[in-house]
């Protein structure tokens, strides 16, 4: 009797050894496909992220390996999203899109897009730095927001020009890069620049919002 219960418990935990190795395969599949690895150039759809704000991403984050993005995270998704809310405005802080490094340490960058009635007024504080772009760019060294002013036939007539900020924020960075501030500034305001720019002709704002087909540095 001993010597069975001993082989059924032997079988028992043969069976539990195996079917906890389905469930660790399983797991290993799905971490495996969230590691996957990008160039910047196709990151959150393929369509926001310039040669040039690639090169200014590997500058801010320090790699050029980059986390494939979720499949949500689009230029074109958001700016279905501002149809939709428009003519409402928002606060600036829904989501473009998350990149995050591959590898260790994983380090965040937020892009958020937001949608009001008029232009940009206040002062932004002595942290920023005001650049003549669109209506309006200010940069801090982790973090940089862009507003374009957007007439297109694709928006709600109620109002006839949208105003859009896209924001670019340093979100979870346990090492800042590197890098002088001018250098890191510039990086910021090259990506934001870009997915402005991706936004508007998702849009299609009139002359692209404003926008320049490159970025400007120069201060205003």
């Amino acid at each position: 009797m001993v010597r069975r219960r001993s082989a059924r418990g032997e079988l028992l935990a043969a069976v539990v050894a195996s079917l906890l190795l389905g469930v660790t395969g399983c797991g290993g599949g799905g971490d495996e496909a969230s590691a996957k690895e990008v160039a910047g150039t196709e990151l959150c759809g393929g369509e926001a992220v310039s040669g040039e704000a690639s090169k200014a991403l590997k500058v801010i984050a320090g790699s050029s390996r980059f986390e494939a993005s979720e499949e949500k995270y689009t230029v074109a998704r958001a700016a279905s999203d501002l149809v939709e809310t428009w003519p409402r405005t928002t606060i600036g802080r829904e989501v473009l899109c998350r990149i995050f490094t591959s590898g260790t340490p994983r380090i965040q960058l937020k892009i958020t897009w937001g949608v009001g009635a008029s232009s940009p007024t206040g002062d932004p504080g002595p942290r920023f730095t005001v650049l003549k772009m669109g209506e309006g760019t200010l940069v801090a060294e982790d973090k940089a927001y862009l507003h374009f002013a957007c007439r297109s036939d694709g928006l709600p007539t109620a109002r006839k020009t949208a105003h859009v900020l896209i924001g670019v924020e340093r979100w979870s960075m346990p090492k800042v890069p590197d890098v002088d501030v001018e250098t890191l500034k510039n990086a910021y305001v090259t990506v934001a620049h870009s997915f402005s720019l991706a936004m508007a002709k998702e849009l299609r704002c009139e002359k692209n919002g404003g926008l320049p087909a490159r970025p400007v540095l120069d201060p205003a």
